[in-house]
């Protein structure tokens, strides 16, 4: 190439590197820029629509700052700079543009979507890190020590959500703290019971419970043979749901609907560890009853805010529903006691031998798979009987939202799963010998059996024959007191349970 030639091509070349490299200088200043111009609490504002979050935001101690320092939607819900700021921001602006185009934010469940399950999708753990270096500052109370010193053993597990979920945007009805007022009520003498109902026969009754204005509908089981577990070709079968087994079930009664709200308070109120209370004329002639100790205050609030009354009572540990059916036991003078999973798995089913109690295949209900997300919203069969994670507003709901099964039980397959009286084991059905009758599950265990579904689960979870076990540890992982609760559980709002009553010579006892 002659002299001159490469000359000029030196010099263009210089030129266009000298042009590129202006317009990549160009270029990444306007799109600093426009980084910065997306990522203000106003340009949030125009997608987010939905005012209460805003409200909430500037009622949170991250907005109104001690220090005066303003914390900026990004600066939770992003990760830091420099840490894959620049993907989760493209990731999350693109959903959101979605949603704002497409979807409408007046059908969405906001209450429900403020769950640690939901907002660990939306918020960075890294950030919170990054602002909040020192977990021990000198102000930090000997609770908030523990719980921190707790966090920092098992960081893996556990995300700063967990305990502060509300610090983003306030909410006026979360409690983080022990609870000493819970359940603290008042009643008219006039309503109080004073004897237990009285029962002669395989006939449903409704109990009334001395001291207390509660009463409940206790449903006649007759005893008979099915076959328990699910067949091999069950549509979304798990492993653990056979061999399937004829069992024999002798006649028992069972509550029409899981233990509310309403009945625990009334055990609470009468046995808990604060003080026992007692009705206007101070009445208390149960020595036994008396020596039952009941649980101590719940860390926050355990209905979830969510509502009491006939809803299920939910967060007690298995130890405290056991206690229930003693005290309860006690002070009516019949055997009431947690089901057997043999005896659940009869009542749900109630004469019935198909995956549910009413009729429709698994697959069509389910929203697992392609087809599922398409179509399986669009049965409403499933939700005459079911409360279930398509129909639940992401909540327990009452009793009366549901048709009973054909024994005049309600909410066997959904709502709230139960806790049985069985240790739990995957194989526990191969153990069982032929013709067994009045089976109680494996001699020793590490989890109990629970048995339906809850209203965060699938239609493929809340089948007759579907199990599932409870899971100590992980159910007090966020419990931040020192020992944790023996009596609720602070990562589990999904459980409870159902009394049954022993069709027995104590039946019909009075007090």
């Amino acid at each position: 190439m002659p002299k001159k030639v490469r000359s000029v091509f030196r010099k263009r070349s210089l030129l266009l590197l000298l042009f590129g490299f202006a317009l990549g200088m160009i270029g990444a200043v306007f799109a600093h820029k426009g980084i910065k111009a997306t990522s203000t609490d106003k340009f949030c504002e125009r997608c987010h629509v939905h005012p209460h979050v805003f409200k909430s935001r500037k009622l949170s101690s991250h907005y109104a700052t001690k220090s005066g320092m303003l914390v900026r939607c990004v600066e939770c819900h992003l990760p830091p700079e420099g840490e894959g700021y620049l993907k989760e921001k493209i990731r999350l602006g693109a959903k959101d543009i979605y949603g704002f185009l497409v979807k409408d934010s007046a059908d969405f469940n906001w209450e429900a979507r403020r769950t640690v399950e939901m907002a660990q999708h939306f918020t960075s753990q890294r950030s919170c890190l990054k602002c909040h270096e020192n977990l021990f500052p000198l102000t930090l109370t000997k609770e908030g020590q523990e719980a921190h010193l707790y966090y920092t053993q098992n960081e893996d597990e556990l995300l700063c959500l967990n305990c502060h979920i509300d610090v983003g945007h306030y909410d006026p009805n979360r409690i983080h703290d022990r609870n000493v007022g819970f359940g603290s009520t008042t009643v008219a003498n006039a309503d109080v019971f004073t004897v237990p109902a009285r029962v002669s026969a395989l006939e449903t009754f409704t109990e009334t419970v001395p001291g207390t204005t509660v009463s409940f509908k206790m449903v006649a089981i007759p005893g008979g043979i099915f076959r328990m577990g699910s067949p091999e070709d069950e549509p979304l079968r798990k492993s653990d749901e056979g061999p399937a087994t004829d069992v024999e079930i002798s006649s028992f009664f069972m509550a029409e609907t899981e233990v509310t709200w309403d009945e625990y308070l009334a055990f609470y109120s009468a046995t808990g560890a604060e003080g026992r209370s007692t009705d206007t004329e101070g009445r208390r002639t149960l020595d036994d009853v008396d020596a039952i100790t009941g649980p101590t205050p719940p860390y926050g609030q355990p209905d979830q805010n969510w509502g009491m009354g006939s809803r299920p009572a939910i967060t007690m540990s298995y130890y405290a529903a056991e206690t229930y059916c003693k005290w309860l036991s006690l002070i009516t003078g019949k055997n009431y006691r947690l089901p057997t999973e043999a005896e659940w798995e009869y009542a749900a089913r109630g004469g019935t031998e198909t995956p549910y109690f009413f009729e429709g295949n698994p697959k069509t209900f389910t929203e697992k798979g392609f087809f599922g997300k398409l179509f399986g919203k669009q049965n409403e069969l499933i939700g005459k009987y079911v409360i279930y994670r398509a129909n639940s507003m992401g909540r327990t709901q009452e009793p009366d939202r549901v048709e009973a099964n054909p024994f005049g039980l309600k909410n066997m397959l959904g709502n709230a799963a139960e806790y049985c009286s069985d240790w739990y084991a995957a194989d526990a059905y191969s153990r069982l010998p032929e013709k067994v009758k009045d089976p109680r599950g494996p001699a020793s265990g590490e989890e109990r059996v629970i048995r339906g579904g809850t209203f965060k689960s699938d239609a493929a979870l809340v089948r007759n024959a579907a199990r599932d076990k409870t899971q100590t540890d992980a159910w007090l992982k966020t419990d931040p007191q020192m020992p944790k609760s023996k009596w609720w559980l602070s990562d589990c709002n999904h459980v409870t349970f159902r009394v049954v009553c022993e069709f027995d010579e104590n039946t019909g006892k009075q007090q």
